[in-house]
C-alpha cells in the first residue's frame, strides 16, 4: 500500500521554509499531496493557479528525482477532509519554533480526534529557514526589498514581477 502524505498550506508564496519541508517529506512518501488552502475571506497575493504553478514546477523535479509522485492541489474545507480525498494518511507539518509546536500541537490533537486514521507527522524547519514566513517574504518583497534567500528563484522573479505591477 502506497504511503501517501498531504503538505497543506497557503503558499503565498512558496517559501525556502516550504520547500525545505517538501524535501524531507519526499523522503517519506510514495506520493506527497501539495494543498494549497483556499478561504473566501483571504485575498491572498497569487492566485490558486499561480500558487499551483510555482509548486509544481519547483517541487516536481524534486519529488521526481527521490521517487516520489507529486500531486498539485486545492481545498476549500477541512484539511482532514482533504487528506481522506487524496487517500493520506500522514498529514505534514512543519515546525520552525515553540510557538509552531503548540499550535501544530492542538491542530493534530483536533485533527486525530477528527480522523484517527490519519497521522501527522512533525518536520522541523534546518536553522537557515527557521525565521522564514511568507507574511514576511510579501512584506519585504512589496517594500521593494530583496527575496532571493527567502524564496525559490522561481518565486522570487514572480514577486518582483507582481510588484512591478503595483
Amino acid at each position: 500500500m502506497p504511503r501517501i502524505a498531504l503538505f497543506a498550506g497557503s503558499f503565498d508564496p512558496m517559501t525556502n521554509g516550504h520547500l525545505d519541508v517538501v524535501r524531507n517529506a519526499v523522503r517519506l512518501a510514495d506520493r506527497l499531496v501539495l494543498a494549497v488552502g483556499i478561504h473566501p475571506g483571504k485575498a491572498p497575493l497569487f492566485s490558486a493557479e499561480e500558487r499551483l504553478a510555482m509548486l509544481e514546477e519547483i517541487c516536481g523535479p524534486l519529488a521526481r528525482a527521490a521517487g516520489c509522485e507529486i500531486v498539485c492541489t486545492t481545498f476549500a474545507d477541512l484539511v482532514v477532509t482533504a487528506a481522506r480525498r487524496a487517500g493520506a494518511t500522514i498529514l505534514i507539518r512543519g515546525v520552525r519554533d515553540a510557538t509552531d509546536f503548540d499550535y501544530e500541537m492542538q491542530m493534530a490533537g483536533m485533527n486525530a480526534a477528527m480522523a484517527p486514521e490519519v497521522q501527522t507527522i512533525f518536520v522541523p524547519a534546518s536553522p537557515a529557514v527557521r525565521p522564514i514566513t511568507a507574511t514576511l517574504v510579501r512584506q519585504i518583497a512589496g517594500m521593494g526589498g530583496d527575496v532571493s534567500a527567502f524564496v525559490p528563484a522561481a518565486v522570487a522573479a514572480r514577486l518582483k514581477k507582481k510588484f512591478a505591477k503595483g
